[in-house]
């Protein structure tokens, strides 16, 4: 599961923007990252700040990932990758986004 939600995402559709992505596979790439990241932000805790430079390029590795899965999240459900800049407003666009997120597919 992991491999297939996660590391998939990140070796076969690093730069990818076209296509779809359903709710299950865009969720599991949410619970997966955090997973990651809280386990990353744990073990890396220990190392002061040699432990924020790697967290920051771990983040920073996983950003084009990220918005790729939520720009294909987007189109499957109907709309336009471009509403990720909602994200540019302060807590409205991150919520508007939570909501389109969660809608079902259209067909």
């Amino acid at each position: 599961m992991f491999n297939t939600y996660f590391l998939d995402v990140i070796k076969n559709h690093y730069l990818d923007f076209a296509g779809k992505a359903t709710r299950k596979q865009f969720w599991l790439w949410v619970l997966w990252s955090f997973i990651v990241f809280l386990v990353l932000s744990i073990v890396l805790g220990f190392f002061g700040k040699t432990g924020d430079i790697i967290y920051f390029l771990c983040s920073l590795a996983v950003l084009l990932p990220s918005l790729g899965i939520a720009a294909r999240r987007l189109r499957d459900g109907g709309f336009s990758p471009w509403l990720l800049l909602l994200l540019l407003l302060p807590v409205i666009g991150a919520i508007i986004l939570l909501v389109l997120y969660l809608l079902p597919s259209k067909k």
